[in-house]
């Protein structure tokens, strides 16, 4: 998956990142539902370097845990393309849904498992954490 790029809905917003995901993962907080208008956040992280181009508007927003995080979407179609934490730009978590690809590899983790919609089924084999593991 090298040189993998993810964008908005209009295109504007990209960021393209390397290598293979460092984890992918599913959020089910209610700030991510909120966040994505969906029931859950589907999220891969990348190390750095990646590159982003175009323009974003910033919403940051500290987590149940204290950490501060700063999400990027784009000002035109509003979609939410990627995150840091504020602090460690070492690493980026970008929304699955950005890179456009149905063969993107399925979630290793479940976040939030206490806020999933008991209607929503996920791989069997999938590491399951009531909140956010420490």
């Amino acid at each position: 998956m090298s040189g993998k790029t993810a964008s908005c809905t209009c295109g504007q917003l990209r960021i393209e990142v390397q290598g293979e995901p460092l984890g992918i993962g599913v959020c089910h907080c209610l700030a991510c539902q909120q966040r994505t208008g969906s029931v859950f956040a589907a999220l891969a992280a990348f190390r750095a370097p990646f590159t982003i181009t175009g323009s974003a508007t910033e919403y940051v927003r500290t987590g149940d845990q204290g950490s501060t995080f700063r999400f990027r979407f784009c000002p035109i179609c509003g979609s939410t393309v990627f995150h840091t934490e504020e602090g460690d730009e070492r690493f980026v978590s970008v929304a699955v849904g950005t890179f456009a690809d149905p063969g993107f590899p399925a979630p290793q983790d479940s976040v939030y498992e206490c806020r999933r919609h008991a209607w929503v089924q996920l791989p069997a084999d999938i590491a399951r954490y009531e909140r956010d593991p420490p």
